[in-house]
């Protein structure tokens, strides 16, 4: 299993992803995770740059594979434009671009004053929005009038010599079908084998598995609680309300929920490199092929010798 880093863009600025890339690199990750936000889950993260403009400025200082985690092309970017953004991604990256794509959240997607949709309306949106990117990716001159995207006459010129891979995220049965149709890859954020085998056998087959998960080191487990708690209780939010609540502030309302003692027993937190193993492991052991790890807080320094050091 390859381990790879994972670059909050709600929490931290332009120059500080820039900077943990390169330490990324330098300690031995094996490839990069980056999110795509237009808000942060809440205001104390208090950030969310444009993720293309960091994925360019990426593709100067770093030659490990990039992957976005997740892009949702079908409300606040059209997917024509993504098609676009994605083509160039790779172009930069010399092909080392991967796409994670997602029916995304109404926090970053309501912006343009446009209707929610229901959740299996944007399934079909995203699978209609993937197949409108990849005919971009395949040149020529496209003209697409579907039941949710109109494209007019539009080419992508600027193209890698193979299209973007893209990778789907997926949490229920549905969601699952579709990513096993429709994507090159799978991606989670739980350690689920169950998810794994139902995708595989779904027609995932041999298809990369990526998943994700956050820890926070710090010089004492107590002081990685508390700075955990601070910035990402949001994590400890259950259901769907991560999909339908639509500002920071409901974030932060609703996180009030979430304990202290629940960020302790869901987060990896302090200096103990064991605790960041028995979660490699539970991703390892549920079939995944990839896993990548983000910091909360300041100590991501700390956190990549670490991982240097035990893992890499």
């Amino acid at each position: 299993m390859r381990i790879g880093y994972f670059l909050s863009c709600e929490e931290y600025t332009p120059a500080q992803l820039i900077e943990q890339a390169k330490q990324a690199q330098d300690a031995g990750f094996q490839s990069l995770w980056i999110s795509d936000h237009y808000h942060p889950w809440n205001d104390e993260q208090g950030q969310s740059p444009f993720v293309w403009s960091i994925i360019g400025a990426l593709s100067q200082v770093v030659s490990i594979p990039v992957t976005t985690a997740v892009t949702c092309p079908i409300m606040r970017i059209h997917p024509a434009v993504v098609a676009q953004a994605a083509a160039t991604s790779a172009v930069l990256h010399d092909g080392r671009f991967v796409l994670g794509v997602g029916t995304g959240e109404a926090l970053n997607e309501h912006i343009t004053g446009e209707r929610w949709p229901f959740a299996e309306e944007r399934l079909e949106m995203l699978e209609e929005a993937v197949g409108v990117m990849r005919e971009l990716w395949d040149g020529g001159f496209v003209t697409h009038h579907g039941k949710y995207f109109t494209v007019d006459q539009a080419q992508v010129y600027t193209r890698p010599p193979e299209p973007p891979k893209v990778y789907v995220s997926a949490f229920g049965p549905r969601a699952l079908e579709v990513a096993a149709r429709i994507g090159d890859g799978y991606v989670s954020t739980m350690p689920d084998a169950e998810m794994v085998s139902r995708f595989r056998d779904l027609g995932g087959g041999d298809k990369q598995v990526q998943g994700g998960f956050k820890g926070c080191w710090a010089p004492t487990e107590e002081e990685g609680v508390k700075t955990a708690h601070r910035l990402w209780a949001n994590s400890g939010v259950p259901g769907e309300l991560s999909q339908v609540l639509p500002s920071p502030k409901h974030f932060e309302q609703a996180s009030q929920l979430v304990t202290e003692d629940m960020t302790r027993s869901s987060v990896a937190c302090g200096p103990d490199p064991s605790k960041h193993a028995a979660q490699l492991e539970a991703y390892e052991k549920a079939g995944f092929d990839e896993v990548y790890i983000a910091n909360m807080g300041p100590h991501y320094a700390e956190l990549m010798e670490m991982y240097r050091t035990e893992f890499l």
